[in-house]
């Protein structure tokens, strides 16, 4: 090259850098260049969606991961590297027309290896059959086992429940195991299923939760009659899930009083995590019921209470004199010194115009309605005989209006005023 190219080169070289040099002090005076770094609010601004972006990327390869290895695992077959050749080289001619006798070939070799594949996978699930029938058969044997040996056991429904869960378990994955030839690689898969399926059937498991809870603490039973949430009634079906009650009255309900309504009521074993439970006849099939009487301030009051406890005795009978004998056997077993009334007791509280007599006695939980009726009876027959006619005055509610014709005014007349003089 002559000096003068050789000059013109230079100053065409050097006007570039100056170019180039001015571009990146503008972008760096615009904040945007590589000599000004993210600071503050603005490194804050980029860093947060980038962040969201790597997560979300780090889930969808974590999934697609699994569900790679879950199809690997199921219908992936082993290579056999030995006897493999060197692929010829491709013919440029021939992948620009295709012989259609060799694609024909070809799809029916696919086909071919398919079905060998397939062939191949027979003996396996066969063996995975067999597994499960297996697993069957045991759990089948090993509950009536227990039956027969623990009948009187409460639990033994639940303890066979987990001796068939755990069986299946086992036998599904020996059956991976089986199908998929690699313990390691069943283990991981399940892993990764067992965490998908723990989030997506939470509910499920948290009522299976619940009725092991309650088959192993014995929060109610068949026949109990409890109270959970909203449901009141009489026990009439556990299930694994779910629990099933005949409806009792209550109130806002077709029958106000603790009966049967003939409605049956199932809901969620997830309830006895989140609700209180109230069982009326696990260990003590009695409850503590009242009758409130009202009589007249003028009354004998301690007259009328002999002759109410002696009408509620009459009444009741030796039914309460058992039941608070087996209540204060339980109390002494508990370690609880309460003291309990055998017989009917009559408390009176004072009303507005009157005083209220309540009987307090112990009847059965199923008919409480009926002896209240029974004593309500008895106490009205009671008061209205003629020897008790003035000694118990019977009263109700009442209002008095006193009607005046004129209203009486008020004397007006100045008193006299006191003198000092005596």
């Amino acid at each position: 090259m002559s000096p003068v190219g050789e000059r013109d080169e230079r100053t065409r070289r050097r006007r570039s850098t100056t170019r180039v040099s001015a571009r990146a002090r503008r972008l760096r005076r615009a904040g945007r260049g590589p000599g000004r770094t993210l600071r503050g609010a603005d490194a804050r601004t980029y860093h947060r969606p980038a962040q969201q972006q790597l997560r979300r990327f780090r889930q969808g390869s974590t999934l697609a991961v699994a569900l790679v290895a879950l199809l690997l695992l199921l219908w992936g077959a082993p290579l056999d590297g030995q006897g493999q050749a060197a692929a010829p080289a491709a013919d440029p001619i021939a992948e620009v027309v295709p012989d259609p006798a060799a694609a024909v070939d070809e799809a029916t070799g696919t086909i071919r290896d398919l079905a060998y594949s397939f062939y191949a996978f027979l003996p396996r699930f066969a063996l995975v059959l067999v597994l499960l029938a297996g697993a069957t058969i045991a759990a089948r044997v090993v509950i009536a086992i227990l039956r027969r040996t623990l009948r009187e056991w409460e639990r033994v429904e639940a303890v066979g429940a987990l001796a068939r869960l755990v069986l299946f378990t086992l036998a599904v994955v020996a059956s991976l195991s089986v199908l998929a030839g690699d313990v390691r690689a069943v283990v991981g898969s399940v892993g990764l299923l067992g965490l998908a399926a723990s989030w997506a059937l939470q509910t499920p498991i948290e009522s299976f939760t619940g009725w092991l809870l309650n088959s192993f603490r014995g929060y109610y039973r068949v026949g109990d009659r409890i109270s959970v949430g909203d449901v009141f009634g009489d026990v009439y079906r556990i299930d694994i899930l779910t629990t099933t009650v005949w409806e009792a009255g209550g109130p806002g309900k077709p029958v106000t009083a603790a009966q049967p309504t003939g409605v049956l009521i199932t809901f969620p074993n997830w309830e006895v995590l989140r609700s209180n439970v109230i069982n009326y006849s696990r260990d003590f099939p009695y409850v503590w019921d009242e009758v409130a009487i009202g009589v007249a301030n003028e009354s004998d009051l301690r007259y009328t209470a002999r002759v109410l406890e002696d009408v509620a005795r009459g009444v009741l009978g030796p039914e309460m004199a058992a039941a608070a004998e087996r209540y204060q056997a339980l109390l002494q077993r508990e370690r609880l010194a309460f003291e309990v009334d055998e017989i009917p007791r009559v408390y009176f509280t004072l009303a507005d115009s009157w005083t209220t007599c309540t009987i307090r006695y112990l009847v059965p939980v199923r008919t409480r309605r009926r002896w209240a009726s029974a004593l309500i009876l008895a106490v009205i027959e009671a008061i209205a005989r003629p020897d008790h006619r003035l000694r118990i005055i019977a009263v109700y509610p009442r209002t008095e209006v006193l009607l005046h014709e004129r209203w009486p005014q008020p004397d007006t007349a100045a008193p006299p005023k006191p003198t000092d003089q005596p």
